[in-house]
């Protein structure tokens, strides 16, 4: 199995950058990783919110292959706690599912037709985080994932 991340824009602050890639290098060690960016869309200050989302979904449908397990990022998404989301990941990882592509998307959320797609939808918090910072939250916890499931010491 493989673990693909796609994110829309590219991450514009150097800090978040940083770690980012240390995060994705320590996961390397679990699994094969990958981290797909969409450029953003331009001239989206002419879209209406609506139809920035559809935009951004025909630029996410391009990337999904029709064997991916595709789990979007979203508020509306199910909870876990980080020892449940391990549980969660080794259950993927059970079924021999090629790529497991983890969808971040951008400020305005999803279209419905991303949602249509969705194999599961998950939520990191009942609060709300810039679409920048989520994408490091969110590969910390993937990797967090993977020590719980070897048991090493990084949880604690």
């Amino acid at each position: 199995m493989k673990i693909t991340i796609l994110l829309i824009g590219k991450t514009e602050k150097d800090y978040l950058k940083k770690e980012l890639d240390l995060f994705e290098n320590r996961l390397k060690h679990y699994i094969p990783v990958e981290v797909n960016i969409i450029p953003a869309i331009k001239s989206s200050k002419n879209l209406s919110i609506k139809m920035h989302k559809l935009a951004e979904a025909e630029l996410i449908l391009k990337q999904i292959k029709p064997d991916d397990h595709v789990i979007l990022l979203d508020e509306k998404g199910k909870q876990y706690s980080s020892e449940e989301f391990a549980s969660f990941i080794q259950g993927r990882l059970n079924t021999g599912i090629e790529n497991l592509l983890f969808v971040i998307g951008g400020p305005f959320g999803f279209h419905e037709k991303i949602y249509e797609k969705a194999n599961s939808v998950i939520s990191l918090s009942k609060m709300t985080f810039s679409h920048q910072m989520i994408r490091l939250l969110f590969i910390e916890q993937l990797y967090r994932a993977f020590t719980i499931l070897r048991n090493e010491k990084y949880h604690h």
